[in-house]
C-alpha cells in the first residue's frame, strides 16, 4: 500500500534535524516550481524558524501569482441527499443521528439549480451521503441529467463536479458517460488508526477501499480527480505527507495526479462534540500547511470552502487557494429554504455567510478576477493534457481571457450598474496585460459582443 504510516512518521521525526542551510536550499528549489521530495516537504513542515516561515509564505504567494495570476475560480455545492449508512463521528449525516432526512425530487433539484443560476454560478459540486437504497448511483446520474438539461435566460450550469462515496470502476464509467467534471473524494484522514476510530461502521469504514477509489475512477476513464483531508482529525503534517504520497502514486500509475486538493478544516456540526477531537488545527498551522502544499504541488488547484471565515479566506487566497465557494448552502434543499427565509440544518457550520455577490465584489476590489470558466473541461483540456499545458506555462493564454469573458457575462447578467462599472474596469485593466496580440484582440471583441449584443459563452 502506498500509504505507510511508519515511513511517514519516520520522515517527520528525521525532519526535525534539518539544518537552516538545508531549509534554505529546499526553498531555493521550491522557487523553481518543480515540486519537492517527501523529505523536503517534511523538512518544511518541521521548521518553526520565523525567517523560514516568512519565506515559505512569500514563495507560495509568488507561485500562486505566477501560475494562476489573479484569477479565482468560483463554485457552489449542491446537496441532493442526506441519507447515509455510515457512522462517522465528525459528520452530522451520521446514521445514528435522528433528524428528518430527505433527498430532492427532480423538481426540487431544478428549484435549487434555479437559485444557484440566479447567483451566477456555472460550476457546482454535487454532494450526497452514502446510501445505496435511498441514493443509488442511478439517482445521482438522474440529478446530473436534470441539471445539464436546464437552460436559463442567462445560461446554464456548465460543469458538475461530483462528491459521492467510493464506488466501482463500472460506476465511474457511468459517471464519465454522464459528463462528470471532477470526481471529488476526501480521504478524511490518511492515518489508518485515526480513520478507524472516527468511522465506526458502514462501507466507509473500509480504509483501503476508500483509499483506492481514485485508482478505480481513473481506470473508469475519469480524467480529473480531486482529493482532500479533513484537517483536525489527525496530525496535520501527517495528512500533508499522505496527500503527497497519494498524489505521487497516481502520477506513477496513471501519469496524472490530483487536479485539485481541498483543504477543509474540522468545524462544529450538529450531533458532534468538537472537543473530542485532539488534533484541531490552529490558524497559524493551517496557513503554514496550505502554503507548503502550494510549494509541493505548484500546478494543482487548491479549493477552500465556506467552513473558513472571511479573514482566513483572504489570507489563504494570497498564498495558494485558487478556487472558492460563494453563497454556499450545505443543506439538502438549502437554497430554496434560504430564498424563503426558512430555518436550515446544515452538514457543517458555514463561517462565511456573505452572499455570492458580496464575495465576488470584494474579490474585484482586492484585485482578483472571479472566474466562472469551464472551458478546459469542455475543450478536452483535462487530466494529463491540462497538466502539460499548466507546466509549460501555456495555459495562461486561455485562462485569463476565459476568466474575463465569463466575468463580463456575470456582470451583464447579474450585476447592478455599480457592479458592472467595477467589473468592466477590472476587465479593461486585465485585457491590456494579455501578451498574445491575437488573443488580446479576440478577447476584446468577445467582451464587446457580450456587452453590446447579449451574446454569451465565448471561450478559448
Amino acid at each position: 500500500m502506498f500509504i505507510d504510516k511508519a515511513y511517514i512518521q519516520n520522515l517527520l521525526a528525521d525532519a526535525r534535524q534539518t539544518t537552516d542551510a538545508e531549509i534554505t536550499a529546499i526553498l531555493d528549489k521550491a522557487e523553481g516550481m518543480s515540486g519537492l521530495s517527501h523529505k523536503e516537504i517534511a523538512a518544511l513542515l518541521a521548521s518553526e524558524n520565523p525567517a523560514h516561515l516568512a519565506r515559505i509564505f512569500e514563495i507560495a504567494g509568488r507561485i500562486k501569482r505566477h501560475i494562476y495570476g489573479n484569477r479565482i475560480v468560483m463554485f457552489a455545492p449542491l446537496y441532493v441527499s442526506d441519507h447515509c449508512v455510515n457512522r462517522c463521528l465528525y459528520c452530522s449525516y451520521n446514521c445514528g443521528h435522528s433528524f428528518g432526512r430527505r433527498k430532492l425530487t427532480m423538481d426540487e433539484v431544478r428549484e435549487e439549480v434555479k437559485h444557484l443560476e440566479q447567483m451566477g454560478h456555472k460550476r457546482i459540486a454535487l454532494e450526497a451521503g452514502e446510501h445505496d437504497a435511498e441514493c443509488p448511483l442511478d439517482y445521482v446520474l438522474e440529478c446530473m441529467r436534470t441539471i445539464y438539461d436546464m437552460t436559463f435566460e442567462n445560461g446554464e450550469i456548465r460543469r458538475i463536479n461530483v462528491n459521492i462515496a467510493a464506488t466501482t470502476v463500472e460506476n465511474y464509467r457511468r459517471l464519465r458517460a454522464e459528463g462528470i467534471g471532477t470526481y471529488i473524494l476526501f480521504q478524511e484522514t490518511y492515518d489508518k488508526d485515526e480513520y478507524e476510530r472516527v468511522h465506526l461502521s458502514g462501507p466507509k469504514k473500509d480504509y483501503e477501499y476508500h483509499l483506492t477509489a481514485f485508482d478505480r475512477a481513473l481506470e473508469g476513464g475519469i480524467d480529473d480527480v480531486g482529493a482532500g483531508v479533513l484537517f483536525g482529525l489527525a496530525d496535520p503534517y501527517f495528512e500533508v505527507m499522505g496527500l503527497m504520497l497519494h498524489n505521487e502514486h497516481l502520477e506513477e500509475r496513471f501519469g496524472v495526479g490530483f487536479h485539485t486538493i481541498s483543504v477543509p478544516r474540522l468545524c462544529s456540526a450538529d450531533g458532534m462534540d468538537i472537543k473530542t477531537f485532539p488534533n484541531l488545527v490552529d490558524d497559524a498551522t493551517f496557513e503554514k500547511v496550505v502554503a507548503i502544499i502550494r510549494l509541493a504541488v505548484p500546478f494543482t488547484g487548491l479549493i477552500l470552502s465556506t467552513r473558513e471565515d472571511h479573514d482566513m479566506r483572504e489570507k489563504l487566497l494570497k498564498i495558494g487557494v485558487s478556487q472558492l465557494s460563494a453563497g454556499s448552502s450545505t443543506e439538502v434543499g438549502g437554497y430554496a429554504k434560504r430564498a424563503a427565509n426558512e430555518a436550515s440544518t446544515s452538514q457543517f457550520r458555514v463561517n462565511d455567510e456573505r452572499t455570492a455577490t458580496e464575495i465576488i465584489s470584494e474579490l474585484l476590489t482586492s484585485g482578483y478576477v472571479p472566474s466562472f470558466c469551464t472551458a478546459c473541461y469542455r475543450s478536452g483540456r483535462t487530466g494529463d493534457r491540462f497538466m502539460s499545458l499548466a507546466k509549460s506555462g501555456q495555459i495562461k493564454n486561455v485562462c485569463l481571457p476565459n476568466a474575463l469573458m465569463t466575468l463580463c457575462e456575470y456582470a451583464m447578467d447579474y450585476g447592478d450598474e455599480n457592479f458592472r462599472a467595477q467589473a468592466m474596469a477590472v476587465i479593461d485593466e486585465n485585457v491590456a496585460t494579455i501578451e498574445n496580440e491575437t488573443i488580446r484582440v479576440q478577447t476584446t471583441e468577445n467582451v464587446e459582443k457580450i456587452k453590446a449584443n447579449g451574446e454569451r459563452d465565448f471561450y478559448l
